[in-house]
């Protein structure tokens, strides 16, 4: 599927299992705090919406205005962090190199890269809109030898 042309009710008609979308007050802004730390890509980017590609993963990125008459609206802080309580994982992104990259993308290390005893090395990221992005990666592979 081309993303930079699919038609909206067929990009939406092909959309399966769990998605993620997220409201953002800068769209733009977002993709290119995303594409600079976690490498991914943006298609179809405006003011209003983005598809973000991570990997074979979809997510969707919604400016605040496009949810004008969605109840889900007037949860939304005017400022301040957006998702409290709610991580996003990035399992094939290096912690240090995300870490590194965050603040010049606009971004704040909630957490420096960690390693954890879940056998993960990780660091969380707040992003301008507060979503905390967390790039990780196993401390060893599945083998049981270092990663």
């Amino acid at each position: 599927m081309d993303f930079e042309t699919v038609k909206p009710e067929v990009f939406g008609a092909s959309l399966r299992g769990m998605g993620l979308n997220l409201l953002v007050r800068d769209v733009p802004r977002e993709v290119a705090f995303l594409e600079a730390v976690f490498g991914m890509t943006g298609h179809r980017v405006s003011g209003d919406f983005a598809i973000m590609v991570y990997g074979d993963q979809l997510m969707q990125l919604h400016a605040d205005g496009t949810y004008g008459s969605h109840p889900a609206l007037g949860l939304l802080p005017e400022s301040g962090p957006r998702g409290a309580g709610a991580q996003i994982h990035l399992f094939d992104s290096d912690p240090d190199e995300a870490a590194d990259k965050a603040e010049a993308a606009g971004g704040h290390v909630l957490q420096p890269p960690t390693d954890k005893p879940h056998g993960l090395r990780e660091t969380t990221i707040l992003c301008e809109n507060g979503y905390a992005w967390v790039a990780s990666r196993p401390l060893q592979d599945i083998s049981g030898g270092e990663a």
